[in-house]
C-alpha cells in the first residue's frame, strides 16, 4: 500500500472516503471532523445527539455524503477517551479502520494526521502510528493458497493519503510515516516467517531469509553449521538439534553503526525453533501445527536487524538466531542426558520439551564471545507465560534493571507491553541437579522464572534481559494493528531499543 502525506483543506478532498474521529464524550466537533460535520451541515453532530455516534474506541460511523463535500463517505473513528489517548490509539484505530475500508472495497482514501492537532500528538509520532496501524491492519497471509484460492479476497486499499492543514507539520508526518513504513513491513517479515509451514521455513530457509535481509539493507551475515557450532563446544545447542534430519544453522546479522566505538554494542539473540515436537518428551497432538511458529522470536530479531539497518542508529548490533528442530528419532537426545554448553556448563536434560533454553544458553555464550555488553533474547519459552500473563503483554526477566526499565521504555514508544517477574534466589533452587550444574526444567512452580534461571547462569554479570513472548507472538483476533495469528512482536521494540540507547 502507498502511504502519502500533503497539506490541504480535507472538506476539499476528492475521495472514495475521508477519515476523521472524535474523542469519546465529545458533543461539538472540532478541528478537521468540526470541518467535515460543517460541510455535512451537521450530519456529524445530529448523530452525536441521536446517540449513535459515541467517539468510543473501535466505533465507526460511515456517512454518504451525497454531493454535500468532493470525498464520497466520510468515516467517523472513535478514539476513546481524550486522556488515554496515545499512538498506540492511533494504530489501533488506523488498522480497524483500513480493514473496514476494504471490506467495502474502497481502494483509496485520506485521513486527517489523529492526534496532531488538538490529540497533542508530536507530527511524527502521529504518522509513524498512522503508516504502522495501516500496513499491520491490512495484513494477510495467502502464500499457500492454489490459484484458485479458497474464494477471492477483499479488494486491497492501495493508497491512504494523511491530510493535515497546518503545512509546517507535513515535514514531520512524511518522516514519521517514512520509520512506520520501515517498522510496519519488516513486522509483516517476520508475521510471514511465523506463517510458512515447518516443512518451508526450515533451519536452512530461515538462514537463507536472513541472507536475503543483509543483502538487501547492508548488513553482514554469516550461518554457523552443524561442524562448526561443535568446534565452539555448542553441546547444548546440538543436543537439541540431534533428532532432526534437518541441519542446525546459528544465524549472525552484524549491524555497525558505530565503527569507532565498538563497545557501544547490542545483541539480540532470537529462539528459532522451527519446528517443536516436543522430541522425545512429546506434546499432545492437540495444537500441535501451532509449533511451526517457535521459532517466532528469531524471526523477530531478524525483523529487527532490517528495521535497523534502514534506520542507521549510531550503535553497533548483531543478531543471533538459534535455528533448528525439536524432533523424535532414535539420534533425538534422551530424558536424564547431560549436555556441556559452550562455557563449559552442563545441564541435565529432564524434560526434552525444554529446549528452548538449551539453544538460547549457547547463543548467549557465543554472544559473550563475540564481546557484545547488553543483550536482549527473545522466546516463544514457557507455556507458563500464557498462564500467567495471558496475551497482554510480554513477560520479562533481568540481571539488570537499566536495561530491564530501557527495554519497557522501548516498548511503550512502540506500543508493545512488557511486564517484569521477579528474579528471586530462591526460584533457582528449582533448577538444582544432582548430576550436573543445573538441569533445564524446575517443574510446574514459576516455570518461566526458573527457565530464565537457566539462561542467567550464562548472562553471567553482562547486563541481559529475556522476553517470554509465547503469549505475545500470536493474536486470537482481528483487533487494531494486529490480525489473527502472528503478530512479529517484538520486533519494533528491539529496533525501538537500539534507537533509543543510539540516542537519535
Amino acid at each position: 500500500m502507498q502511504i502519502n502525506v500533503r497539506h490541504g483543506d480535507v472538506t476539499q478532498a476528492q475521495t472514495p472516503a475521508l477519515v476523521v474521529n472524535l474523542f469519546q464524550g465529545v458533543t461539538r466537533p472540532g478541528g478537521a471532523t468540526g470541518a467535515a460535520d460543517h460541510a455535512l451541515g451537521g450530519a456529524i453532530s445530529q448523530l452525536i445527539r441521536d446517540g449513535e455516534i459515541k467517539g468510543k474506541a473501535g466505533e465507526i460511523t460511515l456517512i454518504h455524503t451525497l454531493g454535500k463535500m468532493p470525498a464520497a463517505r466520510v468515516v467517523v473513528a472513535g478514539l476513546g477517551p481524550a486522556e488515554k489517548f496515545d499512538a498506540q490509539v492511533v494504530r489501533q484505530v488506523c488498522g480497524d479502520v483500513v480493514r473496514y475500508l476494504r471490506r467495502r472495497g474502497i481502494k483509496q482514501a485520506v485521513t486527517i494526521a489523529h492526534g496532531a492537532g488538538i490529540g497533542g500528538l508530536g507530527a511524527k509520532a502521529s504518522g509513524q502510528a498512522i503508516a504502522e496501524g495501516a500496513i499491520l491492519g491490512l495484513y494477510r497471509f495467502r502464500h499457500h493458497f492454489s490459484n484458485a484460492g479458497n474464494g477471492e479476497p477483499e479488494g486491497e486499499l492501495e493508497e491512504l493519503t494523511t491530510l493535515d492543514r497546518d503545512a509546517a507539520r507535513v515535514p514531520d508526518l512524511e518522516a514519521g510515516v517514512r520509520v512506520g513504513q520501515v517498522m510496519a513491513e519488516a513486522t509483516c517479515l517476520a508475521r510471514d516467517m511465523v506463517n510458512h509451514p515447518a516443512n518451508v521455513m526450515t533451519p536452512t530457509e530461515m538462514a537463507q531469509v536472513a541472507e536475503r535481509v543483509a543483502q538487501g539493507s547492508g548488513l553482514e551475515f554469516r550461518a554457523l553449521d552443524r561442524p562448526q557450532m561443535a568446534e565452539l563446544g555448542m553441546g547444548a545447542l546440538l543436543g537439541v538439534a540431534q533428532g532432526s534430519q534437518e541441519p542446525p544453522k546459528l544465524i549472525v546479522l552484524e549491524y555497525v553503526g558505530d565503527p569507532a566505538n565498538p563497545s557501544n554494542n547490542l545483541g539480540l539473540l532470537g529462539k528459532g525453533i522451527t519446528f517443536d515436537s516436543g522430541g522425545l518428551s512429546l506434546k499432545t497432538p492437540e495444537g500441535m501445527e501451532r509449533m511451526k511458529g517457535d521459532m517466532a522470536g528469531g524471526a523477530a530479531v531478524i525483523a529487527a536487524m532490517q528495521i535497523i539497518a534502514k534506520l542507521q542508529p549510531r550503535i553497533n548490533v548483531t543478531g543471533l538466531v538459534t535455528a533448528t528442530e525439536n524432533m523424535p528419532s532414535g539420534t533425538a537426545q534422551r530424558p536424564g542426558d547431560v549436555v556441556r554448553a559452550m562455557n563449559g556448563k552442563t545441564i541435565e536434560v529432564v524434560n526434552t520439551d525444554a529446549e528452548g533454553r538449551l539453544v538460547l544458553a549457547d547463543a548467549i555464550c557465543y554472544a559473550r564471545r563475540l564481546g557484545l555488553t547488553r543483550l536482549v533474547d527473545v522466546a516463544t519459552l514457557t507455556g507458563a507465560m500464557v498462564t500467567t500473563l495471558g496475551k497482554a503483554c510480554t513477560g520479562l526477566m533481568s540481571n539488570n534493571q537499566a536495561l530491564a526499565e530501557q527495554v519497557i521504555v522501548a516498548g511503550r514508544n512502540s506500543g508493545e507491553q512488557f511486564w517484569q517477574l521477579p528474579m528471586l534466589e530462591e526460584y533457582k533452587e528449582l533448577i538444582r541437579s544432582d548430576v550436573a550444574d543445573m538441569k533445564n526444567s524446575g517443574g510446574r512452580q514459576a516455570g518461566s522464572i526458573t527457565a530464565a534461571w537457566l539462561l542467567v547462569q550464562f548472562a553471567g554479570d553482562v547486563p541481559w534481559v529475556h522476553l517470554d513472548i509465547a503469549g505475545t507472538a500470536t493474536a486470537e483476533r482481528d483487533k487494531g494493528h494486529l490480525v489473527k495469528g502472528p503478530t512479529g512482536a517484538p520486533a519494533r521494540t528491539l529496533a525501538q531499543l537500539a534507537v533509543n540507547l543510539a540516542g537519535v
